[in-house]
């Protein structure tokens, strides 16, 4: 749709609409919408051609689960809402009660349950995919292998740890003529997908600058970056691809043009042992004196807050004291260690800056402190702007001077109800049945092919924050 057509959409003459506000009009006009006075106008009318998440299959795809977490049961899930066209007929995992879990919620016979990854390939090939949704360093070995057994895959971001092993899988991917989708789910959110088609449509004439933040959220920065999982770098993937490579896919997908040179800061600020307050012990359970102070206390954050509750495999049971139980039992009570006593190294603060190819801009910072989740961006066009906080975004077109919004409720849009990260889980899993079914990765937005490029962007970011220097991409 080019500019002239989707100003018709809008209800808006382009013709005579040229005629300058005085300055002080425009100052007052400008003024107020960045202030955040509603706009005059909605955009929510605008055709997406938004599909629901139902794929439209004429055969069952069969799916092996390796790791059965939290993303490895979300994606299971799928299988429950539409049996006719995904059904789960293997589960892996080190954990055998979350074995057990998802595999009984299914049906899985014995002989296709699972510990270890690896003994999923012993047995000859009896599906048609596998979902690799293990930690961050347990990725590569397990897609390698399933690819070589003739699976595809269906791939928790980010790919893998090393930029080599990123390289090696898209090899492996060609070389068995295999399906490998990332699980890049922000693609597939009706807010993401409405921002691209709105810049796509020449609505802010040619992008010149783009500026983007993901603050992460004070307690879930302590809660996956500081006693979590992705805690330390040399034991699962750097900050930037663990929590943001989301975010560079998203500023290459939008801005839809190859990254040239980055350039990147950032350091672990608070979370060290030489911060902690005076006789905090190791764990918040132990006793601290400070714990009633202090906002990153995980009896606070688990026990009243509730947040973060997948990881203790509660089964609905969200008493407090079953979950201070928990907090003081192994495994689980890795995450009742205070943040000032774990063996974390991730980043609290993040910058990047990039150059894209036509010299076009992009500032992007990950924050640790910030009271709460959703993206903010701003794009910079020659004709006009947009500012967004990952639910709602407002578009100021220069031309006719009148700022419109798109805000639509995923939870109200038929197609996308029940879904995740915005709506883009089963978006994007609706896609992946359907591109095996078809054998057609066309179908997919988030292929190998165009997910390791974000993934490059992220370890030259990682390299320049360390070296200190400009790195190409």
């Amino acid at each position: 749709m080019i500019r002239r057509d989707f100003l018709k959409t809008l209800g808006v003459a382009a013709a005579g609409a040229a005629v300058g506000l005085p300055a002080a009009a425009r100052a007052a006009a400008n003024r107020e919408f960045i202030d955040g006075v509603e706009p005059g106008g909605s955009l929510n009318n605008l055709d997406l051609n938004l599909r629901p998440i139902k794929p439209e299959v004429d055969k069952q795809t069969t799916i092996i689960v390796i790791g059965a977490g939290s993303r490895g049961s979300t994606y299971a899930r799928y299988a429950e809402m539409f049996p006719y066209a995904l059904k789960v007929v293997g589960v892996s995992d080190i954990l055998e009660h979350r074995c057990r879990r998802t595999a009984d919620k299914h049906g899985v016979p014995a002989e296709h349950r699972f510990g270890d990854w690896s003994e999923v390939f012993k047995v000859p090939k009896f599906a048609d995919a596998v979902i690799v949704s293990t930690p961050d360093d347990v990725h590569y070995a397990p897609c390698m292998k399933a690819l070589e057994m003739g699976y595809h895959v269906l791939l928790e971001k980010p790919v893998s740890p090393t930029e080599k092993e990123c390289k090696s899988i898209l090899a492996q991917a060609k070389k068995y003529d295999r399906i490998v989708a990332v699980c890049h789910v922000l693609r597939y959110a009706p807010y993401f997908v409405a921002l691209r088609e709105i810049v796509r449509s020449g609505a802010i004439g040619e992008i010149v600058s783009v500026q983007h933040m993901e603050p992460i959220q004070y307690a879930h920065m302590a809660h996956s970056y500081v006693r979590g999982n992705w805690r330390n770098s040399k034991l699962s993937t750097p900050i930037i691809l663990a929590k943001s490579c989301h975010d560079l896919d998203i500023l290459r997908w939008i801005i839809d043009k190859p990254c040239k040179t980055i350039v990147a800061d950032g350091s672990l600020h608070l979370f060290k042992p030489e911060n902690a307050p005076e006789g905090a012990p190791m764990k918040c359970t132990d006793g601290c004196p400070h714990e009633s102070t202090c906002p990153y206390s995980a009896i606070d954050i688990y026990t009243k807050q509730k947040r973060h509750l997948n990881v203790f495999d509660l089964d609905g049971n969200k008493d407090p004291d079953f979950i201070l139980q928990r907090l003081k039992t192994p495994p689980y009570d890795s995450y009742a260690r205070c943040v000032y006593h774990c063996d974390n190294d991730q980043p609290d603060h993040y910058v990047a800056e990039m150059v894209f190819e036509g010299g076009k801009t992009a500032a992007f910072s990950m924050e640790a402190f910030a009271p709460a989740g959703g993206r903010r961006t701003r794009i910079m066009g020659t004709m006009g702007y947009i500012e967004g906080d990952g639910t709602r975004f407002t578009l100021w077109d220069f031309l006719t001077r009148t700022p419109k919004v798109w805000d639509r409720k995923v939870s109200e849009i038929q197609e996308y109800k029940g879904a995740g990260h915005g709506g883009g889980d089963y978006a994007l899993e609706r896609d992946f049945v359907e591109a095996v079914a078809f054998n057609d990765p066309g179908r997919l937005s988030s292929t190998i092919d165009v997910s390791i490029e974000s993934h490059v962007m992220g370890f030259a970011a990682e390299r320049s924050r360390r070296s200190g220097r400009k790195e190409k991409v």
